[in-house]
């Protein structure tokens, strides 16, 4: 990522096109100002669900706004409290008497990092009805923000989806963080190491739980692999849990995962990919249940470690299974086509 690539994009669920309410400076890439020539790239008027067509509000700048008038909905009593250094500080409803052409949601937030490095931030917020219950969740990326600085963002709903109720409340889900020396990245600026390596969304059924390593060789030398990615498990608060058995293959977690056969060494050319499953178990018996979201990632023994959340929900199983790499052969390189699996 300039680190813009080293998550997923900022999710705008239920995002529509909607006409114009304003004019704003935005660059390219969805940052305020700053064109190639330095100066502004002058786009058309936006709305708060325009911001799907150039990207999330840059985070270390104020944050891009329309120009229109939206009407200011009243934050819950702990609207605004801190949340793992998040602060929400305002609520707003975008409608046609702001010059959209249908119904918004936007939200103003505040955050602090209290650790004492340089983090990337993935937030999640939930947009709320008058009776408590989810209208939608919205994921917003934070890069980049250096300890102990405070930085001002905006998230966005769309337009609410078939009979969905008014939003009339806002709060933070979920926060999680991951040092920017080890923030994973899927394509954009290739790291250092020469290789982009992230984690996928996974697959969840009847509480057997399978991630995607996927490890993608952007440099311009060959890659030898032979083996399993070494990983520890970290806690919302990144210490080490111990007691967890990490199994080399999945097969004792659950048969054909693809991760059951030996390790097999093969070369990654610059533009293949590599895939290794993790794969575990939910189910909770006698004992207490360990929730992880986060595990370190070495792609190889000589390589520097990569951070990503899968959100391991490992009940008092204390296993964790995880495959050997093995060349992905769906992955296709975007420089030479435009089909991506």
């Amino acid at each position: 990522m300039s680190t813009a690539s080293r998550t997923a994009p900022a999710v705008l669920a239920a995002a529509l096109l909607l006409a114009a309410c304003g004019t704003q400076s935005v660059s390219p890439g969805g940052g305020a100002g700053g064109g190639a020539g330095g100066g502004p790239v002058r786009a058309e008027a936006l709305c708060p669900s325009d911001f799907s067509r150039y990207g999330s509000p840059p985070s270390s700048e104020p944050s891009v706004r329309p120009s229109g008038t939206p009407t200011a909905l009243p934050l819950p009593s702990a609207g605004g409290t801190a949340e793992d250094g998040v602060k929400i500080t305002a609520l707003y409803a975008w409608g046609p008497e702001s010059g959209c052409a249908g119904v918004a949601y936007s939200a103003d937030f505040k955050l602090t990092n209290q650790q004492t490095e340089t983090a990337t931030y993935t937030l999640t917020f939930g947009f709320l009805s008058a009776s408590g219950g989810a209208v939608d969740n919205v994921e917003r990326t934070v890069e980049a923000v250096g300890p102990g600085r405070t930085v001002k963002g905006t998230v966005v709903m769309g337009e609410p989806v078939g009979n969905a109720p008014e939003v009339t409340g806002i709060e933070v889900i979920k926060t999680r963080s991951v040092p920017e020396a080890e923030a994973p990245s899927t394509s954009g600026t290739c790291p250092k190491s020469g290789m982009h390596l992230y984690a996928d969304q996974g697959d969840a059924a009847m509480g057997l739980r399978v991630v995607g390593l996927h490890l993608v060789n952007c440099g311009t030398r060959p890659l030898q692999l032979n083996g399993y990615p070494k990983l520890t498990i970290q806690d919302e608060d990144h210490h080490t849990v111990d007691g967890i058995r990490i199994l080399q293959g999945t097969d004792q977690i659950s048969t054909g995962l693809g991760g059951d056969s030996r390790p097999q060494p093969f070369v990654l050319r610059p533009g293949e990919a590599a895939l290794a499953e993790l794969a575990w178990r939910n189910t909770t018996q006698a004992g207490e249940p360990v929730n992880a979201p986060y595990v370190r990632v070495w792609a190889t023994p000589a390589a520097d470690p990569v951070m990503v959340a899968p959100e391991l929900d490992l009940g008092t199983t204390g296993k964790l299974g995880v495959g050997p790499w093995r060349k992905d052969e769906t992955h296709r390189d975007p420089a030479s086509t435009t089909a991506r699996p």
